[in-house]
């Protein structure tokens, strides 16, 4: 099971720090995917971490705003996002798939397990 948490209302400009924690598995052997789905948009693919959390991917409409980053030890993947705008809000899903590496990364049909998602809201 994936759970998502760190969603939100927040300012334009501001920041927030999403987490995504697993509970009956080890995520040492999955890379990491976030997807956000915006109202009337589709899935979009926003982050990838591999396995080693040394290779990193991001969506063009988040690199340099957007850094994803693991800690095997606590079984959880975080995503730092800052200079939020609103064009960021969205609902958030974590995703885990077999590893070590990203390719591929917004092929969601190589995830095999996703969390319900978390809200992030960025408005005035």
């Amino acid at each position: 099971q994936l759970v998502e948490s760190g969603g939100g209302l927040v300012q334009p400009g501001g920041s927030l720090r999403l987490s995504c924690a697993a509970s009956g598995f080890s995520l040492d052997y999955y890379a990491i995917g976030w997807f956000r789905r915006a109202p009337g948009k589709l899935r979009e693919g926003v982050s990838c971490v591999s396995t080693s959390g040394r290779r990193a991917d991001y969506g063009e409409s988040v690199e340099g705003r957007f850094t994803i980053s693991r800690d095997n030890a606590k079984n959880t993947v975080y995503l730092q996002m800052n200079s939020l705008k609103p064009e960021d809000t969205a609902i958030y899903y974590c995703a885990a798939r077999p590893g070590p590496g990203c390719g591929d990364s917004w092929d969601d049909g190589l995830y095999d397990y996703w969390g319900k998602g978390t809200q992030v809201t960025v408005s005035s």
